[in-house]
């Protein structure tokens, strides 16, 4: 079969083209850590009935995102649960100049299963003075993190580090406590809002631990032409309206 030039020439076209009308078809990929999970399906639901295809979210721990992003994902955007690994990031100069901004924040609490017996006002010593205690990994997870910089500054680390049960990211610490694997765990507060297993028996002090902050920026990677619009969407004042009725905090 002969095909003429100008044949030729439209459909060579129409496959350069191909990737960008799937980019401008779907919503822009979002790498965000695990703890959002419910709070940014509902803004990315929110931003669909704007009109807007709907954005396609990924959740992991923040490090395991960031060295995805790192190693050339093709997304449009990163949120990560702490300051440290979007510095990473943007030290590789991986994120677009001033899109950089902090989204919200969070507080720590200690769990235990919902069926457990409610311990009473004991001091925190006392609480974790026996039981695995489930966290996220502290190596790498900024929950985790967080986690033993608060326990460390109460000055219970030491007592608990042997009985601690290391998981990938918060919401895997979560899942331990809720099956019963681990007696207690520490994760954020809006983990504990979100699950209906566990209990929530203590904050830990805001000043035991630095301030939790998630950053979130566009990537350099970014081919959505509907990823800076939906960065300023979660930004806003309708955006951060959602995140608060999840129980997010100001950053």
């Amino acid at each position: 079969m002969m095909i003429d030039r100008r044949t030729f020439l439209i459909g060579f076209g129409a496959t350069l083209a191909a990737p960008r009308a799937f980019a401008a078809q779907r919503g822009p990929l979002v790498l965000a850590a695990a703890s959002l999970q419910e709070s940014l399906s509902a803004a990315a639901d929110a931003w669909a009935r704007l009109g807007h295809a709907r954005p396609v979210l990924s959740f992991a721990a923040s490090s395991a995102l960031a060295r995805q992003v790192a190693a050339g994902a093709a997304a449009d955007l990163f949120i990560s649960a702490d300051e440290p690994w979007m510095d990473d990031v943007q030290r590789r100069g991986l994120i677009v100049p001033g899109s950089r901004a902090d989204l919200v924040g969070n507080r720590l609490v200690v769990v235990q299963p919902a069926t457990a017996q409610a311990p009473g006002k004991v001091p925190l010593s006392r609480l974790l003075a026996s039981g695995r205690v489930a966290l996220a990994d502290p190596a790498s997870v900024p929950a985790g993190r967080y986690a033993q910089a608060s326990l460390t500054r109460l000055r219970l680390w030491d007592a608990i580090s042997s009985r601690v049960v290391r998981a990938e990211n918060v919401r895997a610490a979560l899942a331990l406590v809720e099956r019963g694997a681990a007696e207690w765990g520490v994760v954020y507060a809006t983990d504990a809002r979100a699950s209906g297993r566990v209990r929530a028996v203590r904050m830990l002090p805001a000043e035991s631990h630095p301030p939790i902050r998630y950053p979130l920026a566009r990537l350099k990677a970014s081919t959505s032409p509907d990823a800076e619009g939906f960065r300023r969407f979660l930004l806003s004042g309708a955006g951060k309206a959602i995140f608060a009725r999840f129980g997010f905090t100001a950053p």
